[in-house]
Order: structure tokens, then sequence, then C-alpha cells
């Protein structure tokens, strides 16, 4: 009896059989996928040699450069879910996204012979896995050459400048570190890596070399502020000078337009005078005595007038016995 209890509670081999497999099947579906994020790229390896190569999106560049590198590659694009032959094929991952490093500080002698140390930050992308993984393998190895290349195009550069125009002028600065970005990218693109960014965290500068170089800082501001002051003094000559001629000019025409319009108005006014004198020659010579009653007679005038002179005929109510005198237009 205790036989038989014994074998009912023993498991049997169709259930053993059955956890195996699925023991089997869950380890086998383990290693047939993998999944791609979206800050990653992949490299598919089996035995010893890349099969294939994963990344999020693939440029027309990089599947040339791939397409060069080995004809038979296989490019998959496209985040997610992987398929790989399982414990045949393993995969070798690279972040795609952004790279820091901090470069430790470098001592670099500028052109005016002074030592200044440079603490440098890069951000750099992996733009190729296989060339990445051919040249360097692992992110290490990479920024052991990134540091290389830094302090070497940090040298040259410096080398071109003195140490006051480092330290004051900030814009010739950010040119000279885009054009170091671009020089050593140029340089790590064959294998693989490219260089965005490039900044100088902190410049230190020896404690000898103080005062000459706030000195020559000094020098060189105040030579500038004079050379601001005399451009600004002569394009306020330059200004000024333009702005009389202008005036001048615009006096002159004005004048000049002046004296047309007015001379067009003394012509219509004669016009106008001698057509309303052909016209009515009575009234004409009645109004011109008016005119003239107007301008010779005031409030206490004293006035010693023939009569037979034409001035009275209408101011005596006398009728001159000569002729009546001609006035002028």
């Amino acid at each position: 009896m205790n036989e038989t209890v014994y074998n009912a509670k023993r498991p049997s081999k169709k259930l053993i059989i059955l956890l195996a497999a699925a023991v089997v099947i869950v380890i086998v579906a383990a290693n047939s996928l993998f999944v791609l994020s979206e800050g990653e790229s992949a490299l598919v390896q089996r035995f010893g040699r890349i099969e294939s190569v994963c990344m999020r999106e693939v440029t027309d560049d990089i599947r040339n450069q791939l397409r060069d590198d080995d004809p038979g590659l296989r490019v998959r694009e496209g985040t997610g879910i992987k398929l790989k032959i399982p414990f045949i094929e393993n995969v070798i991952k690279y972040p795609s996204k952004l790279i820091h490093y901090e470069s430790p500080p470098t001592e670099v002698l500028t052109l005016d012979k002074h030592r200044l140390y440079f603490d440098n930050s890069a951000q750099w992308r992996i733009e190729n896995p296989l060339r990445f993984y051919t040249s360097f393998n692992n992110i290490e190895a990479a920024k052991t050459r990134i540091d290389d290349r830094l302090f070497s195009a940090m040298r040259v550069s410096v080398g071109r400048l003195d140490s006051y125009v480092l330290i004051s002028d900030r814009e010739l600065s950010n040119a000279m570190l885009a054009e170091m970005a671009k020089t050593v990218s140029s340089e790590l693109i064959e294998s693989g890596i490219s260089i965005v960014d490039i900044r100088i965290k902190r410049t230190d500068l020896p404690v000898e070399t103080y005062a000459s170089i706030y000195n020559r800082m000094n020098t060189e501001r105040q030579r500038i502020a004079a050379q601001y002051r005399s451009e600004g003094e002569q394009e306020l000559l330059q200004i000024r000078s333009e702005t009389d001629r202008e005036v001048i000019s615009i006096t002159s025409a004005a004048m000049r337009e002046a004296e047309e319009i007015r001379g067009l108005g003394d012509s219509e006014a004669a016009r106008i005078y001698n057509d309303a004198y052909s016209r009515d020659p009575e009234f004409f010579e009645f109004y011109n005595l008016l005119d003239t009653y107007r301008l010779t007679v005031g409030k206490s005038s004293t006035l010693m007038v023939p009569t037979d002179s034409p001035f009275a005929k209408y101011l005596l109510g006398v009728a001159p016995q000569t002729n009546p005198i001609d006035f002028p237009n």
C-alpha cells in the first residue's frame, strides 16, 4: 500500500518532458529575439563575422558606406523587436544618441608664449556602427582617440592666437571651437564617428602670467576703444557734411522753384489784369483808383488835390477836365 501511494505522488515522465520542452522553448525564444530601442544601433555577429546592421534610420551616405565596406551585409532599418539565430548569432549594441565626453585639463602654449590650461568637453555620435566596431570596438577606446585628436587640434588652434585674445574675445573663441569640431570630425568620420560640438568649460592661467595677460588685455581694450571713437568721430563728420550738402541742395531747389512759381504767378496776374482792362477799361480805372485811395488815404490824412486831377474824380465827385491818367497794372 505504501508503494502505491508513492507512485501516485511521483510526477509522470510526460509532465517532466513537457516542462523541459517549455524551458527549452523559452530559452530558444529568448535567444531568438532582441529589442532595439530608439537610442541604439546594433550589429548582429555570426561566428565572428558581422552579418547585419540594425539602425533606427539609415541615411543614403551611411547605406553607401556599408555597401562599400561589405556588399553582402544586411541593413535592417527601424526599432523594436528583431530576430536572430539563437546560440549562433550574438548582438553588439551601441548608443546612437549624443555621447558626452570631458577631457582632462590640457596645457597649451599660445602665440605670445603663455601657458593656458583648458578644460574641454565634446559631444559626439556613432554614425556608422560597423566602422566604429572595426576601428574601436568599444566606447572607451573611441574616447582615447577623440582625446588625442582634440589635444592636437587645440594645440594647433590656440598656438595661432594670443592669450589675451582667447580670454577676452568670446566670438573668436567660439569660431575657433567650431572650426576645431569640423576638423576633428572630418578626421574621425572614416572611423564611424562625428564630433557635433566642442566647448571650453574653463580656462586657467598660471599665476605668474596673470599680470602680463591683464596688461595686454587692458592695452588692447584701450586701443579698440580709441579706434571706435576715431571711427565714430569720422562718421559724425561725414554725416554732418552730407547733411549740410543736402540742406543746401534742398534750399536751393526750393528757392528756384519758388522763383519759378512767383514768376508764373506774376505773369498770370498781368495776363488777367490786361484781359480785365480790355473788357471794361472804365471799371478797371475805377478799381485802380479805389486801390490807390486805400493805400494813400488814412483816418488822419490831409490831401491837397487839384479839382482837375483824375485823383479827385471819385474822391470829390468832380469830373476831371483832362484826359485820365493811365495807372500801372
